[in-house]
């Protein structure tokens, strides 16, 4: 059965800082919705109702093109190892991006990562926690560094000459802010 809470509390909190994947769902009111996997050390609490994470490089830019239009969001957290559990966060989100003044704030939170694209910080509204009695269990052996060593090997100019090719219009051709 599902609990419901206003915010995060510190338990909560603990849970979310020993997870090291997280999953975002976004939509806009038409076209595709979106769930995207996220890892590294890119997610932080800022309070009893904010979180923010670091938004690195991919193929696509679904997450920031959805909440330019409609800017709800669902971030969920899954125990793969321990007792089963299952947190959702649902908010609103702000997107912030390298050229924003709040951008210098708070990338300062977050480990320096090439490829940092855009900062989501969103104002939690609800947390729910479930069961997860069905997820498996699952044992974390590394993080993924090709990310890391291809932006590196690419170079900021050559970054942004790869978000303006691929990351700034989405699968259904709406802008990502960009």
């Amino acid at each position: 059965m599902s609990k419901q809470f206003t915010e995060i509390d510190a338990a909560t909190q603990a849970f979310i800082e020993e997870q090291r994947l997280f999953f975002v769902g976004t939509a806009a009111p038409e076209g595709r919705v979106n769930v995207s996997p996220k890892g590294l050390d890119t997610f932080r609490v800022l309070g009893s109702k904010r979180v923010a994470w670091l938004n690195l490089t991919g193929s696509g830019n679904e997450t920031a093109a959805h909440l330019l239009e409609q800017n709800r969001i669902t971030i969920m957290f899954c125990a793969f190892d321990g007792r089963p559990n299952i947190l959702r966060l649902y908010g609103e989100a702000t997107v912030f991006h390298p050229r924003d003044a709040q951008w210098e704030e708070l990338i300062g939170l977050f480990p320096k990562l090439p490829g940092a694209r855009q900062i989501m910080v969103v104002d939690v509204d609800l947390v729910t926690s479930s069961c997860g009695m069905a997820v498996p269990f699952m044992e974390y052996q590394a993080e993924r560094e090709e990310l890391n060593r291809s932006m590196e090997k690419r170079g900021p100019e050559k970054v942004q000459e790869y978000w303006e090719q691929r990351n700034i219009r989405s699968l259904d051709g709406k802008p990502t802010g960009i």
